[in-house]
């Protein structure tokens, strides 16, 4: 153990010199532990600077967490829920479009059936009354044939094979002296004759009475350019038409009878004209028939018969 006087420290400062104390070993002493403790406080300090300077990741909040994937989850399902009830309504909107327009198909198929039905019962009823008005035709056809002169069928026969408008020919001869010669025959006698003969030739020319004023035309004992005086009969009959010969400029007042007479005539010759050309292309019995019955036409005009609007 040594024991004496302690050197000064070199270097320190006189006043902080040591002082000589004994020294003991008498194991950790108060300073020491309280060395230790500063050790240990200033390592727990350092540590706290430490934490300071660089803190501690914050731990996770998962209730949160939790909270915010919950909404979100509504959220989602609300929306999908919408999405559905759009798509749901559309599809029966469409079902009940669907279902409308079925309807419709089936309506229209049903009016379509009724109608073609209704058009067959028709076609067939017109069918039915078509035969039986031919059947009817036949009879009365077979009956007149039993009450006609063969012999003037014979003749419109005849001039059928090789039509001619010369009145030479039997049939036309027979004709113009039964029907047209008697029907154009008035009692002025001199235009009697110029209207036969425009009528032959296709010149005649029957129009309405206008109102402007004709320069007078004198014909045998008759004034004809009065409208109350027809001048082929020269009766005092009120004249609703007036006729021209050819391309002559003068005009003839006729009453209602006398045009009935002209037009029978023209009609029988307009008719054989067309024949003559080819125009008409039927069978000889219904060409005779016709003929008959503007020959028909004729005598009743002869005879004074004619509708009240001649």
């Amino acid at each position: 153990m040594w024991s004496g006087q302690p050197q000064q420290d070199e270097g320190l400062p006189v006043g902080l010199s040591a002082i000589p104390v004994p020294w003991k070993n008498l194991g950790p002493s108060k300073s020491n532990r309280e060395s230790s403790g500063g050790l240990v406080e200033a390592s727990t300090s350092w540590e706290e600077a430490q934490g300071e300077e660089h803190p501690a990741p914050a731990p996770l909040d998962v209730s949160r967490l939790r909270s915010s994937s919950m909404e979100i989850r509504e959220k989602g399902s609300e929306f999908l829920k919408e999405e559905l009830y759009k798509a749901q309504k559309e599809l029966k909107l469409k079902d009940e479009e669907c279902e409308r327009l079925c309807k419709v198909r089936a309506q229209l198929e049903q009016e379509l059936e009724e109608l073609t039905a209704s058009l067959f019962e028709e076609a067939h009823k017109m069918v039915r009354e078509a035969n039986m008005k031919q059947a009817t035709s036949e009879k009365q056809l077979k009956e007149a044939w039993g009450k006609v002169d063969t012999t003037l069928f014979a003749e419109f026969q005849a001039w059928r094979a090789s039509p001619t408008l010369d009145k030479s020919c039997p049939f036309l001869e027979r004709v113009y002296r039964e029907d047209v010669g008697p029907c154009l025959d008035f009692t002025v006698q001199e235009l009697s004759a110029l209207v036969r003969t425009a009528v032959e030739d296709n010149t005649l020319t029957i129009e309405p009475v206008a109102s402007q004023t004709l320069p007078a035309v004198k014909v045998p004992t008759v004034e004809c350019n009065n409208t109350n005086t027809c001048a082929l009969s020269g009766l005092a009959r009120t004249c609703h038409h007036r006729i021209r010969l050819g391309d002559s400029d003068s005009h003839y007042y006729i009453s209602p009878s006398s045009r009935a007479r002209i037009t029978a005539v023209c009609n029988f010759f307009t008719y054989i004209r067309y024949i003559q050309q080819g125009l008409v292309r039927q069978d000889a019995e219904p060409m005779f028939w016709e003929i008959m019955r503007l020959r028909k036409g004729m005598s009743l005009a002869k005879l004074g018969f004619f509708p009240q609007e001649a």
